[in-house]
């Protein structure tokens, strides 16, 4: 292990790798992550699956085997395969982490964001599916992803809520998460074996509010720069904090096995050069969280990050970043509902571009 994973790791962090490929599985990279830098989990999206189906060649074998099947059909198998032999490979460290880790996420059809019915319908075919205690499904934070949250763990199904931005937001998905441990105890399901993380995205943040700060231009604005993302992130940390401490409900669930939905630092590559490329990773320190990264960011952690502590003690400071951005007319709510709107669109194109890719393959390998 490479000292700055491990001390990252020692304080509290568990390193998941935001990526996922055949290519990867085949080749060992996976295996050499866990024993070299502290990766104990991965989380797919669509974007991640445009990248690795683009590629001619890794999955070929797999579209001959299936033939002239429907693109969502052979999209399905592809994917489901991947993730299912991403758990094996990470069998181990679930057991030894009593299912804390060792997960492995994949994300219902970003197409079903405001469906709340088919979201849950599809929830419960992909863990079917893909038929590992140490999977999770994928579900998005929007409103009508609230209710498919709760009812897909109230089966037993460990959930990775994804696209959150807000505070407002995350209270709700918490909310929705305990409720849904509630009615999986009422359904006589093992608490102690499920698991769900909240995906709070934090450097998109940043993009977003500097490019506001940019156009104001002030003195007080460019100092703000590069402080949005994270202090909203360290406030996020603070409501994990507060709402598992204070939830009624939550002591007897907690007795029964169940474990706290951690945070889940996502989308913590650094988009802007003057920043440093493990910002979203050595500012965001804390127990019982999660950061799945971008192998760039991991490799950047590992040569030269910090790891120590960085997020308890700083929420008075936070709430003063916030406050200044209101200070300057900067709604953090009209940037998070934009973030939202905005994360499912791209989603939806990527997984647009997944059909289109795959659905070559198939004609390429069948001609």
């Amino acid at each position: 292990m490479t000292a700055a994973t491990q001390r990252t790791s020692d304080s509290g962090v568990s390193i998941w790798l935001d990526d996922l490929s055949r290519t990867r599985i085949e080749s060992g990279s996976l295996q050499e992550l866990i024993k070299d830098k502290n990766v104990v989990g991965v989380t797919t999206n669509p974007s991640i699956f445009q990248k690795a189906l683009s590629q001619v060649g890794p999955y070929d074998a797999q579209l001959k085997e299936l033939g002239r099947v429907d693109v969502e059909t052979a999209v399905r198998e592809l994917t489901t395969t991947d993730v299912r032999n991403a758990t094996d490979i990470f069998k181990e460290v679930a057991e030894k982490s009593d299912y804390v880790n060792g997960r492995v996420s994949i994300e219902v059809d970003p197409r079903l964001a405001h469906d709340t019915a088919n979201t849950e319908k599809q929830a419960e075919e992909l863990w079917a599916k893909v038929n590992r205690p140490n999977a999770m499904i994928k579900i998005p934070a929007t409103l009508e992803g609230l209710p498919a949250i709760t009812a897909t763990l109230s089966k037993g199904i460990s959930v990775n809520v994804t696209l959150i931005f807000s505070l407002e937001r995350y209270e709700q998905v918490i909310d929705a998460y305990i409720e849904g441990m509630v009615q999986a105890d009422k359904n006589g399901h093992d608490l102690s074996k499920m698991a769900s993380v909240a995906s709070f995205f934090v450097s998109r943040v940043d993009t977003a509010v500097d490019k506001l700060l940019e156009a104001n231009g002030s003195a007080e604005a460019k100092a703000l720069e590069g402080k949005a993302a994270v202090a909203n992130a360290r406030l996020a940390y603070q409501l994990f904090e507060k709402k598992f401490a204070s939830d009624p409900r939550w002591a007897d669930l907690e007795a029964k096995g169940a474990k706290r939905q951690r945070p889940l630092w996502a989308s913590t590559g650094t988009k802007n050069a003057a920043y440093s490329d493990c910002k979203y990773v050595d500012e965001l320190v804390a127990p019982d969280v999660v950061n799945t990264m971008p192998e760039k960011t991991l490799d950047a952690l590992a040569d030269h990050g910090d790891g120590k502590p960085s997020i308890q003690g700083t929420y008075e400071e936070s709430q003063a970043v916030m406050d200044k951005l209101a200070d300057l007319g900067i709604n953090i709510k009209d940037v998070t509902d934009k973030l939202e709107a905005d994360g499912v669109a791209a989603f939806i194109k990527s997984w647009d571009s997944v059909l289109s890719d795959t659905q070559a393959g198939i004609d390429r390998v069948n001609g």
